[in-house]
Parts: C-alpha cells; sequence; structure tokens
C-alpha cells in the first residue's frame, strides 16, 4: 500500500462534544489524512459507519442516548473496523469491558491528539499486514468442523456462520494459523491487541471463553481451544 492510499484511509470519530471531534480531525488532517468523518451521538455514529465502512472507529463512551458499549456491538455486526474507546473511566474492569465487547483500543481522558493519531496509524498498520499476510496464504483455513474464510473475515461452524467480534476472530485466526502449536499469551497479545501481556490476563481469558462458547459443542469440556496450563492455548486439528 503506498502512502497516498493509506492516507485515504477513512477514520470516523463518535464524541458528543464537537470541541473534542474537531481537535482531533484537526491533528489527522495535519498528520496527512483525507478522509475524516465526525457524528455527535450514537445513532447517528451507527448510520455514519453503515455509509461511510470506515477504516478506523474512535468512539467516546459517553454518548447522549446510548452508550459507547452498545454503539461498539451494533457496529461489530456488520464491520471489524478497529474502534478505539475514548473514556475518563481508566478503571482495568471498564477497559476490560471495552476490549471485550470488540473494541480494540482504549484510551483515556485527558489524552493527546497526536497518540490518538499515532494508535489511529498503529491500526492501520496492522491491517495493512494482515492483508500482505492473507495475500500469500490460502485464504480458507479448516478445523475440524469450523471453517475460517480469511479473505472475507468470516467463520463457519458446520456450514453456519458464526458471528465473532473482531478481536475474536483475530485470535481464533492467530491460533488456527498456528494450529496444534502452543501460543503463550504474551504472543497473543502483541499479535491481537499491540500492546504488552501485563493486565491482559483477564481480558485474554474473556475473549477465549467467548469463543469457545461460540464455537465448541460442551465449551466446559473444549475439544478444539485447549488451555495448556502454564504455557498459553492450543487450537487442536483432530
Amino acid at each position: 500500500m503506498s502512502e497516498s492510499d493509506f492516507l485515504n484511509r477513512k477514520i470516523l470519530i463518535i464524541d458528543d462534544e464537537k470541541d473534542i471531534t474537531d481537535l482531533i480531525e484537526t491533528v489527522l488532517l495535519k498528520e496527512g489524512f483525507k478522509n475524516v468523518y465526525a457524528a455527535h451521538n450514537g445513532l447517528d455514529g451507527i448510520l455514519r459507519c453503515r455509509h461511510e465502512s470506515p477504516d478506523v472507529v474512535v468512539l467516546d463512551i459517553m454518548l447522549p442516548d446510548i452508550d459507547g458499549i452498545e454503539v461498539c456491538k451494533r457496529i461489530r455486526e456488520f464491520s471489524y473496523c478497529p474502534i478505539l474507546f475514548l473514556s475518563s473511566k481508566n478503571r482495568e474492569t471498564d477497559k476490560i469491558m471495552g476490549l471485550s465487547m470488540g473494541g480494540d483500543d482504549y484510551i483515556t481522558k485527558p489524552f493527546s491528539p497526536r497518540e490518538i493519531a499515532f494508535r489511529i496509524k498503529a491500526q492501520l498498520r496492522r491491517q495493512q499486514y494482515a492483508g500482505m499476510k492473507k495475500a500469500n496464504n490460502s485464504c480458507v483455513i479448516e478445523v475440524s468442523d469450523i471453517t475460517i474464510d480469511s479473505e472475507h473475515s468470516q467463520v463457519y461452524k458446520n456450514g453456519d456462520e458464526v458471528i465473532l467480534t473482531a478481536k475474536e476472530y483475530q485470535l481464533l485466526l492467530y491460533l488456527a494459523e498456528n494450529q496444534n502449536k502452543i501460543v503463550n499469551k504474551e504472543v497473543l497479545c502483541d499479535v491481537v491487541w499491540g500492546e504488552d501481556y501485563i493486565g491482559y490476563d483477564n481480558t485474554i481469558s474473556v475473549h477465549i471463553r467467548h469463543l469457545r462458547e461460540k464455537l465448541e459443542d460442551n465449551p466446559s469440556k473444549p475439544k478444539f481451544i485447549i488451555t495448556v496450563i502454564g504455557l498459553g492455548y492450543k487450537l487442536v486439528n483432530k
């Protein structure tokens, strides 16, 4: 992807404070981005997301109509684009909630607009890397009755589509690309979240549990997504 293509990616900011959307937009335009959009409540944000198909969404958790968590859940019904949460809440439980609901990053207020620009670029580069990997590998991975279509970011079990959040999908895809191998949590955290592992143990566990609930016949006795105590996780292809 050329620098021009990179800077033509679409970014949607959903925040009810116009001063904040204007500030972020100004910084992104200075960084060279051409397509920056804004919405000032949750419902308008969802509609704008459907219409514009952004490559990244910056989403405030506190909105006047529906909260950002609900907005994230509704966006995840039709889009896998990275979602960066903005919030004045900085407790670990709040971050885990946001990330487990399908968010890709969590930024607390007050924040540096340049930091947001940096994090947006990091998400776009991760997408670019994933696209390059996809182009060089087979688009379909099969693990027993689970099929992963990486070209269209779709997952099927016994032929029926299974709806996953972006993070659940990324976790599953990485485990499938390394099936029958133990993958430690530090690696999963780095690949999927782009962050150091410290503080992410519960977040990873929640996502693994959700994957089992959606893909295993008996989630309490998983056959495919196996925990290797003290080491990490393994996707077993029997």
